[in-house]
């Protein structure tokens, strides 16, 4: 069972990936010329179905019905804090859902709700990084990486959307993007 709590924290990393990968795959069926607005908006809408409404989604279902597992891959004692970060993933997940067809403002919401989160557990992971040594799977490496860039990814997604927004009389294939 270890295991697959600990392929499930890696959720962090894997759901990106795939998501770039279908983004890309949704940006290379568009017909040509592609419009930059459209593009932007597949890679938006791919961020925020996979970084925020699936990764937090699958952060709920392991911090809350897996904590006794996933605690300890951070460095971490059980403890019922494992419920309330579960929880609170739930809330970034349903936004980021909410947030993929929705307007610009919705859009820098469902970021910067989870940026917080994940900018504030990166500074809790260096610092036991630095004051505890706590070199655990869940706490440094990847994990940490991420905390930091995922959110940035976001905002400048979310800056580009709002900077070149998709045109009206681009070919109408690529809406379902």
């Amino acid at each position: 069972m270890n295991d697959l709590v600990r392929l499930a924290l890696a959720y962090f990393l894997i759901l990106p990936l795939i998501g770039l990968v279908v983004a890309i795959v949704m940006v290379l069926a568009l017909p040509r010329p592609r419009d930059r607005g459209r593009i932007i908006e597949i890679a938006l809408r791919q961020y925020l179905l996979f970084c925020i409404a699936l990764a937090f989604l699958c952060n709920f279902v392991v911090h809350t019905f897996f904590g006794h597992l996933a605690a300890p891959l951070i460095g971490w004692e059980p403890s019922p804090f494992e419920i309330e970060v579960g929880m609170a993933s739930l809330g970034f997940g349903l936004v980021g859902s909410y947030a993929l067809r929705r307007d610009a403002a919705v859009r820098f919401a469902a970021v910067l709700g989870p940026a917080a989160f994940l900018w504030g557990a990166g500074v809790g992971h260096i610092i036991q990084i630095v004051q505890e040594g706590n070199f655990s799977p869940g706490n440094a490496g990847f994990v940490l990486y991420l905390d930091i860039l995922l959110p940035i990814v976001g905002f400048v997604l979310v800056a580009l959307s709002r900077r070149h927004p998709v045109r009206t009389d681009a070919p109408a294939d690529a809406e379902a993007a």
